[in-house]
């Protein structure tokens, strides 16, 4: 167990690696409850959103969640969120723990429409994330009043889980698995997890922790805020392209900053897998010849890929694919390739 914005979180149960295999093989079950969960409603919620954050809030519909950034006045990320639209004027943004008190400052302070409400609601809700290739018959035994396995990738709806009302199942994750993210009541957190460990023993169910988490997003090519995502950083910089709609109407705090610090930004994110056996880590050079041309934000060995991989703030020379570079693993040169992330999809590796 370690401290972690506020909470005890658990680094593994009964081991990372075979964490990180059942996620892959059967189903796993992490708590994720330390994440704060901000209710923004009204009228203007809708507008409010949109200005807030880069993806095209104007298209989601009921039901549908989207991944986000949110962004500061230079370009750089404030945190990745995920959306929920509960109703027509009726969301749930989805933050990261460590920055649940920064985000909600963030959003009332620079919401410029009007008709609209910030609530914090991170201590009402737990989240337990169940994930991997037997998690739709896991969940789909806990719910009624819904058909998880007919959702949709990020769709939600609202149901009673393990018998508790009040809750949403979300068809979303951060493993590379299929698999859902449960919010429910924070005082049904503990009954809700030991009847999801119950429902899904036969299937090889384990409890997750972060360490296993933290490899499973890796190899998945997922950003973590405070590694691959900063208050410097651009979502474009961080590959994240596809969620930063620089001509949506109106733009989003933060775009015209991006869109001029498109050509002028040195370095962009890059995916690394090791030649040999040594392990990359966070801060380690990366180097092409003598000349340092990045560092590395994330890095371990994958235990689905079996191999050292890690992503990488690289110079955009060296960050093309094919490119041989070397790593200094504690004063140790190791040779790496540049490779088109990410490392595992399902069904393949890198």
């Amino acid at each position: 167990m370690v401290p972690f914005a506020g909470f005890e979180m658990p680094v593994q149960y009964t081991g990372l690696v075979k964490e990180h295999v059942a996620t892959r093989t059967a189903v796993g079950l992490f708590d994720v409850s330390h994440m704060g969960e901000v209710r923004v409603r009204g009228a203007g919620a809708r507008m409010a959103l949109q200005r807030l954050l880069s993806n095209a809030i104007l298209r989601l519909q009921d039901g549908q969640a989207q991944y986000n950034a949110m962004c500061n006045h230079q370009g750089g990320v404030v945190d990745d969120v995920f959306v929920y639209r509960v109703a027509g004027d009726d969301f749930v943004v989805c933050v990261n723990a460590a920055n649940r008190d920064k985000d909600f400052a963030w959003m009332t302070e620079n919401n410029t429409v009007g008709d609209v409400t910030f609530e914090d609601e991170g201590d009402a809700w737990a989240q337990l994330a169940v994930q991997g290739p037997r998690a739709v018959g896991v969940v789909e035994a806990l719910t009624e009043g819904l058909s998880a396995g007919a959702l949709g990738r990020h769709r939600f709806g609202h149901a009673t889980f393990a018998g508790i009302p009040g809750c949403i199942v979300a068809r979303t994750g951060y493993t590379g698995e299929d698999g859902f993210e449960v919010f429910l009541p924070s005082h049904a957190a503990a009954p809700a997890w030991a009847a999801v460990l119950e429902a899904g023993e036969e299937v090889g169910i384990a409890p997750v922790g972060l360490g296993a988490r933290d490899t499973l997003r890796l190899e998945a090519g997922n950003c973590l805020y405070g590694h691959e995502l900063t208050d410097e950083t651009t979502p474009l910089q961080a590959g994240l392209g596809w969620i930063t709609k620089l001509r949506k109407p109106g733009g989003f705090i933060g775009s015209d900053a991006i869109a001029a610090r498109r050509q002028t930004d040195s370095q962009k994110l890059a995916a690394l897998v090791v030649r040999g056996k040594r392990i990359p880590r966070e801060g380690m050079d990366v180097l092409v010849g003598d000349a340092s041309v990045g560092r590395v934000t994330s890095g371990t060995k994958g235990p689905t890929v079996g191999r050292g991989i890690a992503l990488a703030y690289l110079d955009r020379d060296a960050s093309v694919p094919g490119t041989e570079v070397t790593i200094d693993v504690r004063g140790r040169r190791e040779v790496a390739e540049v490779v088109e992330g990410p490392f595992y999809r399902r069904g393949t590796t890198a």
